[in-house]
């Protein structure tokens, strides 16, 4: 997989992507990942990208042109799967998703910045516009982050345990069950007595349960209207 991620501020993402599992997958060769400087494509001579808003108002506005620009040269290239957008008004992103993009060969991620982009880049070079929750950040260089780390984990041969991922929170559509690790018993507080007695199938049985009640609990909108 090749994912490009157009940026203000490529400096950002190195510290994400030079660690655990993504510095692992694409040391492996599982997954390219390049931070494209928006800069470079500006045909200003002060490397601008930004501008104000026509009709006014507070703030400033990413520029059509070097974000054109960086697009088309990078789709002159190869073919993209999808061409991603960060904004807060985009869908919600979930591990469905995650799953769905996993499959994908190429992917551009659109770092938003400022008010926004100019729309126009919305309405004819991007594909999908994908939201990390109901909050605006200083921009959208770790909801790429978010997202390319979703995404990568779910690769095969990212991860040494392949089944780990499988049991996540989201993957079935419920939160993941309690988890315990030894010792046995710890100032008191003891494992459930289940998980020490090596009957699988009753095991899983009882995560099943934990799971479905833990979100009943917590996100009973995951379980609709019948359960919750």
């Amino acid at each position: 997989m090749r994912i490009d991620i157009i940026t203000v501020l490529p400096d950002l993402l190195h510290g994400p992507f030079d660690n655990s599992i993504i510095r692992r997958a694409r040391k492996k060769g599982i997954v390219e990942i390049n931070l494209i400087n928006l800069r470079d494509y500006s045909t200003d001579r002060h490397r601008s990208i930004d501008d104000y808003p026509f009709g006014g108002g507070a703030g400033m506005v990413m520029m059509v042109e070097p974000v054109y620009n960086c697009i088309t040269h990078l789709t002159s290239q190869r073919k993209y799967d999808e061409i991603i957008y960060t904004s807060p008004d985009g869908q919600r992103f979930n591990q469905s998703m995650a799953n769905e993009l996993s499959m994908k060969e190429n992917i551009i991620i659109l770092a938003g910045h400022y008010k926004g982009i100019d729309q126009r880049i919305r309405d004819h070079l991007v594909t999908r516009e994908i939201s990390v929750g109901d909050y605006v950040l200083t921009g959208g260089e770790l909801p790429a982050a978010i997202i390319t780390d979703a995404v990568v984990r779910l690769l095969p041969g990212a991860m040494s345990d392949a089944e780990s991922a499988l049991s996540d929170s989201f993957q079935d559509g419920l939160l993941a069950p309690p988890q315990y690790t030894r010792p046995a018993e710890f100032m008191g507080w003891k494992v459930p007595e289940i998980l020490l007695g090596g009957n699988t199938p009753e095991i899983e049985k009882w995560r099943f349960e934990q799971s479905l009640l833990r979100t009943r609990e917590r996100r009973p909108d995951l379980l609709g209207d019948e359960e919750s």
